[in-house]
């Protein structure tokens, strides 16, 4: 498997081009328009080839070449890892996976941008986060296979379980950025969601609280233009991140396929934040290359087009072309990345196949602190029904 699996094709039409954003104008903000969503910024364009920016520079322009390296690794073996997560659903050892695939420069962008001491509050998607939060992939995947409810400590790497309920993470994540502030601390909260989240009265209540408290927390919207089958048109008429506006905090939005811009913006959200700014909503704008989950079939609600418009702004081929045309990395450094790629594949493999059963009678415990007689009487009746099947088995 090669690290650009969906390989860049010529577009039919500007990549952009259902938000009014252009594709390879050499700047990086474009100029307000009636009726046209404006306001993206570009770092790096799909060619691969760096664009200046006045207010936002000063984030990446220390970035060192082992740094961007680093950047790149990320991204290629988190698209491995999904890859090869996609592929054991499909071979029944997942019952389900959601594919983060087309959005990795979003996630390793801002993921990167986060210092230790700052909180994550993630929905279900976002493996790559995860990845820079030094969560081993393979515990992410025991949820998805139904052996336990998350896999890792919340804690230990200041990055929350996956939310599987829709939007309800940022009333979580502003909670605890309110409590950040009555501590007196200087962290930051990051809270994940996507574009179909951004119409669910749990964000709406978010920003309220998170303005009126000014709260240090990042909103972090992944637009990836679909929120199963329904399209973001259908969902908002202005860009997402002019919402923020009606709540009395800023908003902006990120070339979702550029890793240095989301670097770069989510490094001046988190600082305003820390400096007692209140939050700012960034929202990325990229797109989701697959399916919204392993059930889906996006075949049935969008064309080909607009995906092959999308496969040549591939955030990771973007960052690769601007490797070699700074000479920041050779053939070398790209065979070993592949090696690695494919280890960690055969690692996740192995590492599902070998995940053991859970306890059938662990959903019974911590039910209630001081036990219940009806978690009594049904964990007896499960017991029964348990004992059923060796009865009938001894019996044949």
């Amino acid at each position: 498997m090669t690290v650009e699996s969906t390989a860049a094709r010529k577009p039919r039409r500007s990549a952009g081009s259902k938000a009014g954003t252009t594709g390879t104008k050499r700047t990086s903000r474009t100029t307000p328009k009636k009726g046209a969503e404006t306001e993206l910024v570009q770092l790096l364009t799909p060619e691969g080839e760096r664009v200046e920016n006045a207010e936002y520079d000063r984030y990446v322009e220390g970035i060192t070449p082992e740094r961007l390296r680093g950047l790149y690794r990320d991204m290629v073996l988190t698209r491995r890892f999904d890859a090869e997560a996609t592929s054991l659903q499909r071979q029944g050892e997942l019952g389900l996976w959601a594919s983060l695939l087309g959005q990795e420069a979003a996630q390793i962008g801002s993921g990167r941008a986060l210092r230790d001491d700052d909180y994550v509050f993630p929905t279900y998607r976002e493996h790559g986060v995860a990845w820079c939060r030094g969560v081993d992939p393979t515990n992410l995947l025991g949820m998805f296979r139904g052996v336990n409810n998350g896999g890792w400590d919340p804690n230990s790497n200041n990055f929350q379980l996956y939310t599987i309920v829709i939007g309800s993470q940022t009333l979580h994540a502003t909670g605890y950025a309110m409590g950040v502030a009555k501590d007196g601390a200087d962290s930051a909260v990051i809270a994940y969601f996507g574009d179909g989240a951004s119409s669910q009265g749990d964000v709406a209540e978010s920003f309220t609280f998170a303005a009126v408290y000014n709260a240090p927390v990042v909103f972090f919207c992944q637009n990836n233009q679909w929120a199963i089958s329904e399209p973001t048109e259908k969902q908002t008429r202005v860009p997402l991140y002019q919402r923020a506006q009606g709540f009395g905090f800023p908003g902006v939005r990120v070339d979702g396929n550029d890793v240095l811009a989301c670097l770069a913006v989510t490094q001046q959200a988190l600082e305003r934040a820390r400096n007692g700014e209140g939050p700012t909503l960034v929202e990325a704008f990229t797109y989701r290359m697959g399916a919204h989950t392993t059930s889906d079939d996006p075949t049935r609600y969008r064309g080909d087009e607009e995906r092959q418009a999308w496969e040549a702004k591939d955030p990771i081929l973007r960052l690769r072309r601007y490797l070699e045309a700074s000479n920041h990395a050779d053939e070398g450094f790209f065979a070993e990345l592949e090696a690695e790629s494919e280890a960690l594949g055969r690692r996740v493999r192995e590492a599902v196949r070998a995940m053991p059963d859970p306890d059938h009678f662990a959903i019974f415990e911590n039910v209630y602190a001081d036990g219940h007689a009806l978690v009594d009487e049904e964990r007896a009746q499960f017991a029964a029904y348990q004992a059923s099947f060796a009865d009938a088995e001894g019996g044949q």
